[in-house]
């Protein structure tokens, strides 16, 4: 008989045989709690890695204790007629084919990402470790602290602005929360328009600040901008 083909678990890095292993995107884990874990390089098993170029290095003795959430739509609002998230991961990825859409155009030039996608099935895509820094807040301000990239997670939500947010992205989102504040404790949470008021208005009036605290237990001194939509 052939000898059975072993594999490590990405999380722990304990060797075992291949049919013993749960797979998920060519990656093997030894357990279903390493694979849905935080491991020690910022990565979530359970979420699909799509590794965008726009991203650095985090400065050195900066503790990372704030998350955004954001929200994108590409094209604006059409994810209410088909599945559209693809394009924000081309986008975030630089890959995105500016002439499938005429809105593209105007955002070629743009260089961004964020931590972390919840499409409106739910779905879990992470784009930059948490151990970096995601191009996510641009000039910003927290609590007088400027350059909010340094020292945060981006969390976006396909939405548009205009419309209600999934019941299964606050799912997905309230996992996501308690995984990052079981690895970060003094995490704090607000919306990209607290930190950017003058240029920003996400994640909108639409999300559920008062549902967000509830489904993940965030204590009220962890939301500096209170509760009430915005």
């Amino acid at each position: 008989m052939e000898p059975e083909t072993m594999v490590s678990c990405q999380y722990c890095n304990v060797h075992l045989p291949k049919s013993e292993a749960m797979t998920y995107e060519k990656r093997f884990y030894c357990s279903s709690e390493h694979l849905h874990a935080l491991d020690r390089q910022g990565w979530i098993g359970s979420a699909k890695w799509r590794i965008s170029p726009n991203q650095d290095v985090r400065p050195e003795n900066i503790p990372l204790d704030l998350a955004v959430i954001h929200h994108i739509s590409l094209p604006p609002g059409e994810f209410k007629n088909k599945n559209t998230s693809h394009y924000i991961v081309d986008f975030f990825q630089n890959t995105l084919d500016i002439y499938s859409h005429p809105y593209f155009a105007e955002i070629a030039s743009q260089k961004v990402s964020s931590h972390f996608l919840i499409a409106r099935s739910g779905e879990l895509i992470q784009f930059v470790s948490t151990q970096n820094k995601a191009w996510h807040a641009g000039v910003s301000s927290f609590m007088g602290r400027q350059q909010c990239n340094d020292f945060s997670i981006g969390i976006e939500l396909e939405g548009d602005g205009e419309s209600a947010f999934e019941e299964s992205q606050y799912e997905t989102l309230a996992v996501l929360v308690k995984k990052l504040a079981a690895s970060y404790p003094n995490l704090q949470f607000a919306g990209h328009s607290d930190i950017a008021p003058d240029r920003k208005t996400d994640p909108g009036i639409y999300f559920e600040w008062k549902k967000f605290q509830k489904e993940t237990g965030i204590a009220a001194k962890n939301l500096p901008y209170g509760v009430a939509s915005r």
